[in-house]
């Protein structure tokens, strides 16, 4: 989607104020942004988070890991 908006990760990270690398792991599921972060990022790409981000999980799932 940052792609759709011609938006480097550098660039990205500028408006939302994180390091590229930052942008880079959450694009590579390799990081979980917290609820601000997510809200925006899917701000700055003018989306909602559920537009943005997909969440793969139930309740359950969550209860179980302590969260």
């Amino acid at each position: 989607m940052r792609v759709r908006y011609d938006l480097t990760q550098e660039q990205l990270a500028n408006i939302v104020n994180v390091r590229r690398e930052t942008i880079g792991h959450i694009e590579k599921n390799k990081y979980n942004p917290s609820l601000v972060l997510a809200y925006k990022i899917a701000r700055a790409l003018n989306s909602t988070i559920e537009e943005v981000f997909t969440f793969s999980g139930n309740a359950k799932d969550t209860r179980e890991r302590g969260v």
